[in-house]
């Protein structure tokens, strides 16, 4: 966590006293503006540091103009960076841009230390900016920009961070994952996906340890406890299944009872409309009686995960076994292993589209049921679909997971982005249960594939898991999240 931030009086008096220092630098800074001075970020330090007071000096990435270089220096422990620019001739301009959402804006904090390189000089650095604001929660980035004095053109580097609450991979993708989340509203992007997001920074606190966004459990409970059909249930009941595991993770973590008696209002919502069509299952939505693998997963998983928190339970142990007992006979397994999406309305297996994530949350719904029962049949299936799903060329194309469908879109906003994620914490909770662990080095070579190929300067991810990187956004960061988590985990 940040350290302990100056009291009021100590921080105004430090800003007042920085910046009638910044006003009386002639040589090699811009005069600060009032805008700028209004916009000063205190954190350990003010914003404008000179960087020989640094504590260290890390460069991160580069970028070239015209025969100049520019870099992003940072110093870790002080969480502040600096542009400097080499190769240079009198009047090339070097700065700063600092965002506050992942790269995505950074007007209200661009040409932060604006200055124009001396006479005589072939090198210059702007001072120093902090990455993060503290004071407001704003979790921040840096790039380094310049350009040649004579010419109009402008070159800047990647976006990066120090290694404040980032010092690993996993706590690196938390932290770019949380540049996504809004404080405010209390989700991420779109509603099911914000569950899942959630779930997946949960586990990253559980696995990691790291508590900075501990407050975003809270956050989201009590901006969105009303949303949509109150308790996090709607129309969709994968929707609702997606939440009600969320707030069993949250329960995980916290101990606090709330959370696990809306996961069992969730679980309740979604029983209400198990039906009779098909001989059973849960249906799609409350007004589609569309049977489909997904909801019932996250319905097995659910009352499994309910049953081993609760004590005396036997509600939610027979909803759980029930619905194995008619998952396995549905036809939706295929005969290669791996699951299809759903039933067609004469409840055969439809040959729909094979998802990643119909592979995954089925996995993790059989080692929770195992975990309630001891049944070591239960974990024999799920090897026998997690072999199906880990060895299949058309899932794993050159050895690395792909989407049937992986768009570059916009910004990963599509619901399938969020898909692999959910199939690497399924595969990464049954290979905890199973004593040999035979999936920890598919997950690790996932994991390897993914850091290496898809990755930005600022950790985030995109669609491709064997890259090129394209595009981010919450589907594709908290998926990689997801599978980092797994890979530690193991």
């Amino acid at each position: 966590m940040p350290p302990t931030r100056p009291d009021r009086p100590a921080r105004a008096a430090l800003l007042a006293s920085l910046l009638a220092v910044t006003a009386a630098l002639t040589v090699g800074t811009a005069p600060a503006t009032a805008k700028a001075a209004d916009g000063a970020v205190c954190n350990k330090f003010c914003d404008a540091r000179d960087p020989q007071n640094a504590t260290g000096d890390r460069t991160s990435v580069t970028a070239s103009i015209y025969g100049r270089g520019i870099a992003l220096h940072l110093s870790d422990n002080d969480v502040m960076g600096w542009a400097s620019i080499d190769g240079a001739v009198a009047g090339d301009q070097v700065w700063l841009d600092r965002s506050f959402d992942g790269g995505r804006t950074w007007s209200s904090g661009s040409r932060l230390g604006a200055t124009a390189v001396p006479a005589g000089a072939t090198g210059w650095r702007s001072q120093m900016y902090n990455v993060d604001e503290w004071n407001t929660g704003g979790i921040g980035a840096l790039r380094a920009c310049g350009k040649a004095g004579n010419r109009a053109e402008i070159s800047c580097t990647g976006w990066a961070r120090t290694d404040w609450n980032a010092a690993s991979r996993s706590t690196a993708a938390a932290t770019s994952l949380m540049m996504e989340y809004h404080r405010d509203t209390g989700k991420f992007a779109g509603w099911w996906t914000s569950a899942t997001a959630l779930t997946s920074l949960i586990d990253n606190i559980r696995i990691s340890g790291m508590q900075s966004y501990r407050y975003a459990i809270s956050t989201t409970y009590e901006k969105l406890i009303g949303a949509e059909d109150g308790d996090f249930t709607n129309s969709y009941l994968d929707d609702t299944g997606w939440w009600g595991l969320a707030w069993v993770a949250a329960y995980d973590v916290t101990g606090d009872a709330r959370y696990l008696e809306t996961a069992r209002k969730d679980a309740d919502h979604m029983h209400d409309y198990w039906t009779s069509t098909c001989g059973g299952g849960v249906q799609w939505a409350t007004d589609k009686p569309y049977k489909n693998a997904v909801t019932n997963e996250l319905y097995l998983q659910l009352n499994a995960s309910l049953h081993n928190r609760i004590g005396g339970d036997t509600a939610y142990l027979q909803r759980a076994e029930d619905e194995w007992a008619w998952f396995r006979g549905t036809g939706m397994i295929n005969s290669g292993g791996t699951v299809n999406d759903g039933l067609t309305s004469a409840c055969a297996n439809n040959g729909d589209t094979t998802w990643t994530y119909n592979q995954g949350v089925i996995l993790a719904g059989l080692a929770e049921l195992h975990r309630a029962t001891g049944d070591a049949a239960l974990l024999s299936s799920a090897r026998t679909l997690a072999d199906a799903s880990t060895s299949s060329g058309y899932l794993n194309p050159g050895g690395t997971l792909h989407e049937p469908y992986e768009p570059d879109g916009t910004g990963c906003t599509s619901d399938g982005d969020s898909f692999k994620g959910a199939y690497a914490r399924g595969l990464g909770i049954l290979d905890k249960e199973l004593a040999d662990h035979p999936y920890s080095g598919y997950l690790d070579r996932q994991a390897g594939t993914l850091y290496a190929r898809n990755r930005n300067s600022l950790d985030q991810y995109g669609p491709h898991w064997a890259g090129p990187f394209t595009v981010t956004g919450n589907g594709c960061q908290h998926s990689a999240l997801d599978l980092l988590n797994a890979a530690q985990d193991g």
